[in-house]
């Protein structure tokens, strides 16, 4: 029996059950992948400082983040396609998410539709929502995010135009996925993939078969270059004012976004770069989150979203002041590896490498945790 201790081995598994379409969106980032690196490389390069003459005894990862608690300080990232990576993907993933107490965003872009989730999860449940032209589009998503009891609203700023993400295209990546003679060989080596998406009760776009009733990738590619555009403050202004609940903004990097993004009504922030998925050659987030945190001044919280994919990871972006971080490859690939019992794997081995961390380097709590956990460099 393979034993599974890390979120490599589970994206290893990943890697062996996936067509290759579906495992490279979730794996990789766009153009030359610069940035993707960096969210990795810049994390690393962080160094722990070790204390071991500290109490550490009951340790408690748990936090509070707009309110909620959470019992470790990771959400699970808004991430398009899961429905297509292990069968009812959303909903797999949203259970083990309740099951750690720990909040699940669901996507726009996801397959299974909002209220299917929102049926099968009792816990603490986001929707993050991309502001399209069409604004009855966005008011009617708005209103089922509201009906499905929805804590808070995240709205995705960084996609004004879609990246090209070159290997997407070389692999003909397709919603629903195309069975050709070029992507045969490769679907049908993995058997339990394709029967388990086949048995699936949704294989499009749930959240827009009442907006989009074409089907395909290039009908929606075509639909979506025409919606998407900047966002202003404006729009920002717009949606505020018809979501009554938490707001959250994803997608922030720079100072000075980050301070129009509070002058919104905005609750919290995620420094983002779409997991390296946008704008290649932007900084890592977690190069960008300090100067997030000061611009802000305590004015609304900071989340960080890219490249955490370790307990470890989490910890650092807590001592460079963020209140809590989102994490999309880790969990896809617990998803995509075992359904439900892979996310909850991969959140298991992420807390327990953040509380071994908590403990190596001084911090009882995750609300201690502070720049005395990182080692001074010179």
């Amino acid at each position: 029996m393979t034993i599974i201790n890390s979120i490599e081995d589970l994206r290893e598994l990943a890697r062996r059950r996936l067509p290759r379409p579906l495992f490279d969106y979730i794996d990789r980032g766009s153009y030359d992948e610069h940035t993707w690196a960096r969210n990795r490389d810049d994390l690393r390069a962080i160094a722990l400082r070790q204390r071991v003459m500290v109490n550490v005894s009951n340790l408690d990862t748990s936090t509070t983040v707009l309110g909620d608690r959470w019992e470790f300080p990771l959400a699970l990232a808004p991430t398009g396609l899961m429905g297509l990576f292990y069968r009812e993907g959303e909903i797999q993933a949203a259970r083990a998410a309740q099951a750690a107490g720990v909040p699940f965003c669901l996507s726009t872009m996801s397959i299974c539709p909002l209220e299917d989730v929102r049926a099968a999860f009792g816990g603490t449940l986001w929707f993050q929502l991309y502001v399209m032209r069409d604004r009855g589009f966005n008011e009617a998503l708005i209103a089922r995010a509201q009906a499905a009891n929805c804590k808070a609203l995240v709205v995705t700023l960084d996609l004004p135009l879609q990246a090209l993400r070159r290997r997407d295209p070389k692999n003909g990546l397709a919603v629903p996925p195309r069975l050709t003679w070029a992507s045969a060989g490769d679907f049908l080596v993995r058997p339990s993939w394709l029967m388990g998406v086949w048995r699936s009760r949704h294989r499009t776009f749930g959240n827009l078969a009442r907006f989009f009733p074409k089907k395909g990738t290039a009908a929606l590619s075509e639909w979506m270059g025409s919606q998407l555009g900047p966002l202003t403050p404006q729009d920002l202004a717009w949606v505020r004012d018809r979501w009554p609940g938490k707001l959250i903004l994803k997608g922030i990097l720079d100072a000075e976004d980050a301070k129009l993004a509070v002058a919104t009504g905005a609750d919290a922030l995620i420094v983002s770069n779409h997991g390296g998925r946008q704008l290649d050659g932007a900084t890592s987030t977690i190069a960008a989150l300090p100067r997030v945190v000061d611009a802000v001044q305590g004015r609304c919280e900071v989340l960080l979203d890219g490249g955490i994919t370790s307990g470890q990871d989490v910890l650092k972006a807590l001592a460079l002041g963020a209140r809590g971080c989102l994490t999309g490859k880790a969990f896809l690939y617990g998803v995509s590896a075992r359904g439900t019992a892979g996310v909850t794997l991969a959140l298991d081995i992420m807390r327990r490498e953040f509380e071994i961390s908590m403990a190596l380097t001084g911090s009882r709590r995750a609300g201690e945790v502070g720049p005395a956990n990182l080692a001074q460099t010179t």
